[in-house]
């Protein structure tokens, strides 16, 4: 399983595209697996046929682990060691054969020596299933697996409780109705709302995050939409790209918000990446905009479409959202005034972007003010650094227009 970011520790497999027993050559897909940000297939990096495979769909593998195991057709492949290979005449007493260091996919084995799927046994947990023993196996090699567990338990005798005999007691209580059954369905969770449980969660416990709220003057922003509209060359051009490109150009002056964090060392870099939180239908992914703060403004919104569009259909290269040095997610199109996102480590700060409200000026008129939610990195950075982008973010908001003439 590839290893595809500093902080991915493992991945969900999705999809295996070959079976043992075919034949595979280099750049055939061999199976397809999904991190937090990103759905990836992946390609074969050897010829011959598939002797084994050590994981089902669904399960989740740590990065570097061996999925499976490719060779000269017709091998006997043995689990746990290196290929059989063919016996010798016996002329002389052998030496003893150095022990295989491969390290094996380990997935358990059943009291019998059958050996059980990590997926077989997650159901195992769920269903109430604790003999292996009478479960048939339709697994590769002999394994159980996930589906042979679920027909087990379908038509498995139920345990029955001994009776207990009852004891009088000093004073009848009252009797309680049982409350009425209420209709529920129990729902696993995707592989993508996995990683995003468990890095968020890794994120809150490990970051001392802090969020700043402010708002700036939309008016000038607006008026330029309105403008880009009426102009075939301009009309794709929309408020969020106009806020993510403010954040390019105005993050690479705050290195501190423009880097990663590992551990003790802070790697502060050139240029900005700019993470877009995209809603998906698997979930929240962030495609980066690669190089973002040396685009023009129309450059930047084609980039944008084009890479929101690859991540809604699965298709965003596997290193681009690691590559994101800032992120910026915007919930303004859903009404919230003011909300706390999350940092995504190794990150250092996200902007959430609000929607906009109605605000009085001294004059008693009115203007459109767009609200800006910063988390930042307490451990990174202090509250007035992160003041001080957000105080220059709104000066190139409120002067877009002129902002473009540098």
């Amino acid at each position: 399983m590839p290893k595809i970011g500093i902080t991915v520790e493992d991945c969900i497999l999705t999809e295996w595209h070959k079976h043992v027993g075919d034949m595979v050559k280099k750049g055939d897909v061999l199976f397809s697996y999904e991190t937090d940000k990103t759905s990836i297939d992946q390609e074969s990096e050897f010829e011959g046929e598939l002797l084994d495979v050590f994981f089902e769909d669904g399960d989740v593998v740590p990065c570097l682990e061996a999925v499976c195991a490719i060779g000269k057709p017709g091998t006997k492949y043995v689990r746990g060691g290196a290929p059989a290979a063919e016996a010798a005449p016996v002329a002389a007493p052998a030496a003893e054969a150095p022990k295989a260091v491969v390290k094996a996919a380990a997935t358990g084995k059943a009291a019998d020596g059958t050996p059980v799927s990590p997926r077989a046994k997650t159901f195992a947990k769920r269903l109430g299933v604790e003999d292996f023993s009478s479960i048939t196996p339709t697994g590769p090699e002999g394994r159980i697996i996930g589906r042979d567990v679920e027909a087990y338990a379908a038509t498995a005798p139920k345990k029955v409780e001994a009776p207990v005999a009852e004891v009088p007691a000093a004073k009848a209580e009252a009797v309680v109705p049982a409350a009425a059954s209420v209709g529920y369905e129990d729902k696993p969770l995707n592989s993508v709302r996995k990683f995003i449980k468990k890095n968020m969660s890794a994120s809150l416990q490990n970051i001392p995050q802090l969020t700043l709220n402010t708002s700036f003057d939309a008016t000038v922003i607006m008026d330029l939409r309105k403008k880009f509209k009426n102009n075939e060359e301009f009309a794709g051009i929309t408020l969020n790209d106009m806020l993510v490109h403010a954040v390019a150009k105005v993050v690479v002056d705050f290195p501190m918000l423009n880097a990663h964090l590992n551990g003790d060392t802070m790697r502060v870099f050139e240029k900005a990446n700019v993470g877009v939180a995209v809603d998906t239908p698997k979930g929240l992914l962030v495609p980066a905009v690669i190089g973002a703060s040396d685009m023009s403004l129309l450059t930047l919104s084609k980039e944008l479409k084009s890479l929101i569009a690859l991540t809604k259909e699965g298709k965003l290269p596997a290193d681009n959202a690691r590559q994101a040095t800032f992120t910026v997610s915007n919930l303004g199109s859903f009404g919230i005034e003011s909300f706390t996102p999350v940092i995504n480590p190794p990150q250092t700060g996200i902007l959430g972007v609000d929607t906009i409200t109605y605000k009085l000026r001294k004059d008693g008129s009115t203007y459109p003010a767009m609200g800006l939610s910063l988390t930042f990195d307490h451990g990174a950075m202090d509250g007035a650094d992160a003041a001080k982008f957000l105080k220059a973010l709104v000066a190139y908001l409120e002067n877009f227009d002129m902002m473009q003439m540098k």
